[in-house]
This record gives C-alpha cells, sequence and structure tokens, in this order.
C-alpha cells in the first residue's frame, strides 16, 4: 500500500477555511479517542474517592446552601423571587457551575495531556471533545438532583423541563468558546488560571445567580447586559415553567458564540503545536 506524501512548506496567508474543516473533521474522526480519555479521566476522578460521584454536587449545593442560610437567617435581605428561594438558589448556582467549568474545560484537558502531548502525534481536538464529553457527565448528574428540589419544594414538573437541556448546551457553548480563546495563554502562564477563578467570583455577584435583577439603578443596567444573564435566566425559567422572557437574548448570544466558537477552533489549532513544541525545547 502506497504512503501518502505530504510536503510542508511555509505559506504566506492563513487559510481560515481550511483549518476549520480540519479541525472539525479531526474532532469527528478522534471521537473514539476522545472518549475514551474521557472515561478514563472520570474513573480516575472517582477511584480513590470515598465519597466518589457525590463531589460532582458539592459546588453547587454548598453555594446554593450559603445563600439559603443568609436568606432564611434575614442576614441578607433579598426580594422576593416568585419561587421557593432554595430551587431559586440552586438552579442558578448549578448553571453557574456548568459555565465555570466550560470555561475552564479546554486548557485543564489540555494541560492534563502535556505528558503526551509532546511524545504522541494525536488530533488535538480529542482533547476538547473529551472535556466536552465530562462536562455532559457532570451535567446529567446535576441535573438530577435539581429535579428532586423541584419534587421536594413543590415547584411541581412543567413540560418547559424539556427544554431545560437546550439551556445546558447554552451553557456549555457560551464557556467553551471562552475557554479556546484563554487556554494557549493559559497553558504559558499559570496565572490566566488564576485570574479566572478570582473574576468569575465577581463576575457571579453582577448575574442573577442567587439573587434576582433589581428594579433599578446601575447594577439593574450591568446585569441585564451581561451576557450571561439570559444563560441563567432562560435556565431557571424552563425549570420552575415561568416564561422565559430573555429567550430572545439567551439566542442571540448562542448566535453570536457560533461564530466566535469556530474561531476559537482556529486559535487552538494555530497555537497548540507552537506550544508543544515549546514545552518540549
Amino acid at each position: 500500500m502506497a504512503l501518502e506524501t505530504r510536503v510542508y512548506q511555509k505559506e504566506r496567508t492563513i487559510k481560515f477555511g481550511a483549518l476549520l474543516k480540519a479541525s472539525l473533521k479531526d474532532m469527528y474522526q478522534s471521537r473514539f479517542l476522545a472518549r475514551q480519555l474521557a472515561e478514563r479521566d472520570i474513573k480516575a476522578l472517582y477511584r480513590q474517592s470515598y465519597l466518589g460521584i457525590i463531589w460532582a454536587f458539592v459546588t453547587p449545593l454548598a453555594t446554593a446552601f450559603v445563600w439559603i442560610i443568609l436568606n432564611s437567617s434575614g442576614t441578607v435581605k433579598l426580594s422576593d423571587t416568585g419561587v421557593p428561594y432554595p430551587v431559586y438558589a440552586f438552579t442558578g448556582t448549578l448553571i453557574w457551575s456548568i459555565i465555570v467549568a466550560s470555561i475552564n474545560s479546554p486548557m485543564q484537558s489540555t494541560q492534563a495531556a502535556k505528558g503526551i502531548l509532546t511524545k504522541i502525534n494525536f488530533p488535538k481536538e480529542a482533547l476538547l471533545l473529551s472535556g466536552i464529553y465530562k462536562l455532559l457527565f457532570d451535567s446529567s448528574i446535576k441535573v438530577i438532583l435539581l429535579l428532586l428540589f423541584v419534587f421536594f419544594y413543590g415547584v411541581g414538573y412543567h413540560w418547559s423541563l424539556l427544554l431545560f437541556p437546550v439551556a445546558i448546551m447554552g451553557a456549555i457553548l457560551f464557556g467553551t468558546t471562552l475557554g479556546l480563546f484563554v487556554t494557549p495563554i493559559g497553558l504559558l502562564y499559570k496565572d490566566i488560571g488564576k485570574i479566572i477563578a478570582f473574576g468569575m467570583q465577581f463576575i457571579m455577584y453582577v448575574t442573577p445567580v442567587v439573587y434576582a435583577i433589581p428594579e433599578t439603578g446601575l447594577m439593574k443596567t450591568i446585569m441585564t447586559w451581561n451576557p450571561i444573564t439570559p444563560i441563567v435566566l432562560t435556565a431557571r425559567d424552563l425549570v420552575v415553567g415561568f416564561s422565559p422572557d430573555y429567550l430572545p437574548f439567551f439566542f442571540g448570544v448562542v448566535a453570536v458564540c457560533i461564530p466566535l466558537l469556530f474561531l476559537g477552533l482556529i486559535v487552538y489549532r494555530i497555537a497548540i503545536p507552537i506550544i508543544v513544541e515549546r514545552l518540549s525545547a
């Protein structure tokens, strides 16, 4: 069987269409490898843990319970949300945790594979797809817990719950798009990961995660135009059966994220080989 011959030469222009096509093709062809990597990481994460998969619930539960206690004790006075506050807070922290995990996923998946990146030649997009598989796994566990919250506090199940996965996919799309752009810099400078962690804590307080948008003032303007707001509010409205007033804004954010995601894939494809060469030097 004749071997394929490839000629490498310097090009003066970057062909974005060809790079995007090659990136999507490699992502599709490496889906089996991505699944294997995801299964390995998930099993390794919970294998030597006494609590095991319960840790997937800890972050959104801990954040929600803090605000539930503050609100019930009167330490923090929050405006009426129209639904039982535990459901309101947990829904917000759940979707928020998915967004934060999605932002960190490309960088963490690539960082964890640094040892094999410099030794084995394989489609780097498999790492991105592996991260998405892990996000979907964690999200499915959190949704089960959310359904228990909805049942326990008597909110009731609504047909709109069937559309809740759409909101989750929107959150993953938004977070992954941002993550693709920060990953190349984050691999070179560890400060980026710390900046993201600190910045997201601040941004959470200008997003209606644990409290409603104020009726007036500067905070109302900031929270209204925050691109994460329609994702959080749409997800919550679908859970509790309210009319999703921010649905057009939600689809607008998703529509903007799609071309940016493609651009991020191109940036990732160009940058990662250069970074791998630098790491192996």
